[in-house]
């Protein structure tokens, strides 16, 4: 049997802070068990932690979930985690996002005929309600192969908020062949994307020559992000600091690559 290494990086907060709630990974699990390919694949999770984070004790005795430590970023919890893989496959879920039930069963039928793939989300509240359509590619909808993972490597730790950028150029650098998937009545035309979805357009345009947009059968995008206070990219926005680094990020990225990866 096959077998998934799903990498989640957690800083293991509270879906509401000041009050008794559940934890933020605690919906990501779930979506996970929730796969309609469950029993037919095999599932490893490992969560990337911060050095010296405490982890509680729910998801310590929990013996489907394995902890790995790295230094307090995003970068180094995933290459902690990524240091445990064992399955066929590698995929990602940040802690507050989520996995409609059959986004592996399309993922991984993807990888059928391509070496890497991306989703496109469904922006939600706290409240559930649903806010947008984000078409760029974040970790939450990776899927790929394993030799995948191995051959571009892990994220470069030098990078506090663009790092899945950086990783997307590199899988480019690699010529690695890609399925970027669709809800069913997105359009897959670049000259239609370009009027009506364009970050869509983006990822054909800026996602490396193999990229190929795929829909699936439902109506709604297959990856659920949570927007919330305490994510990355609303700090980015509040905080002046913040946006500097992100600027020096980029700038750092298009004298690489030519422009930002998608």
């Amino acid at each position: 049997m096959q077998k998934v290494s799903i990498l989640i990086p957690s800083r293991l907060a509270q879906r509401k802070s000041g009050v008794e709630s559940p934890l933020l990974i605690d919906s990501a699990i779930e979506s996970i068990r929730s796969q309609t390919i469950a029993g037919r694949v095999n599932f490893q999770i490992v969560v990337g932690i911060d050095a010296g984070a405490t982890v509680p004790s729910k998801l310590s005795a929990n013996p489907a979930l394995r902890f790995a430590e790295g230094a307090r970023s995003q970068a180094a919890a995933l290459n902690a985690a990524a240091k445990l893989i064992t399955g066929d496959f590698v995929a990602i879920l940040e802690d507050d996002d989520q996995w409609q039930p059959q986004f592996l069963e399309h993922a991984i039928s993807a990888l059928g005929r391509a070496d890497f793939v991306s989703s496109t989300q469904l922006e939600i509240g706290l409240d559930e309600g649903v806010i947008a359509i984000n078409d760029y590619p974040t970790p939450s909808g990776w899927v790929m192969k394993r030799k995948t993972w191995q051959s571009v490597g892990g994220f470069n730790e030098k990078f506090r908020w663009h790092l899945d950028s950086d990783w997307l150029g590199r899988l480019t650098e690699k010529n690695c062949s890609r399925v970027h998937l669709v809800e069913a009545t997105a359009p897959i035309h670049p000259q239609i994307a370009a009027q009506v979805r364009p970050w869509l357009a983006n990822c054909l345009r800026l996602g490396g020559r193999s990229l190929r947009l795929v829909r699936h059968d439902s109506p709604w995008p297959l990856v659920k992000r949570l927007v919330h206070a305490e994510s990355g990219m609303q700090k980015l926005g509040r905080n002046a600091l913040f946006s500097i680094e992100s600027q020096n990020e980029k700038r750092a990225l298009a004298q690489r690559y030519g422009g930002i990866p998608w």
